[in-house]
């Protein structure tokens, strides 16, 4: 697995991650989950997963947070910092989500979607916090793990979306109705499909070949 960014960064990306959760739920009085879609939808998240050393270690949290709240809300928070002494549980939940992204490499959308949002890393708070990390991470996998298997595949969610039958889609991508199936049912795993076939897939349905892609979990 590689990472986006060295370790060496990672404590710095933790804290500032952390700074700026505290900052925008205690000080700018947001929604800890409204805020973290702020953060998905800015493209911040995004900087950081690709280990944009700007976001990653040479902006502060507040700073990451005014970035974020001004590419959503199109103005900047006056609201100075409190710079409490104690960590708080937002802090938290900053500190430990910057971790697990850079250790399995998920994307923060991919989190929010399978149920590890913000207000469930919160509820975790007084039983993992003073735990070693990797039980955050065994949890956080769980989480997803169960999320994911409770849900469509990619490309099943796409393909209702667009109208098409499966038929139909088989038909004017190319791809075999019985692969097709089978990648729906997670019976076979479309992250291994020829790239024509995905290519073929995506044109039809409008969409990225990305779009398409089961993350891991989704095989047991």
């Amino acid at each position: 697995m590689t990472h986006a960014y060295e370790e060496t960064y990672l404590d710095d990306a933790m804290n500032n991650l952390g700074d700026m959760f505290d900052y925008a739920v205690n000080d700018c009085g947001f929604d800890a989950d409204e805020f973290f879609s702020h953060f998905i939808i800015s493209g911040v998240a995004g900087a950081f997963e690709r280990g944009n050393p700007k976001y990653v270690a040479g902006l502060s949290g507040p700073e990451l947070a005014s970035e974020v709240i001004y590419r959503t809300v199109r103005s900047r928070p006056d609201t100075p910092s409190a710079e409490n002494i104690d960590k708080t549980s937002e802090y938290w939940a900053g500190w430990i989500l910057a971790y697990y992204q850079w250790q399995s490499v998920r994307r923060f959308s991919d989190m929010q979607k399978n149920g590890l949002t913000i207000n469930r890393v919160l509820s975790l708070y007084p039983t993992l916090h003073e735990a070693d990390i990797s039980k955050f991470v065994s949890v956080a996998d769980r989480i997803i793990k169960d999320n994911m298997n409770e849900s469509i595949s990619n490309l099943q969610r796409i393909r209702k979306a667009s109208g098409m039958t499966q038929k139909e889609l088989a038909k004017a991508s190319g791809a075999a109705l019985r692969m097709i199936q089978l990648y729906e049912q997670r019976k076979q795993d479309i992250n291994k499909a020829r790239a024509i076939t995905l290519a073929g897939m995506a044109h039809v349905l409008g969409c990225a070949v990305e779009d398409l892609l089961e993350h891991p979990f989704s095989f047991f």
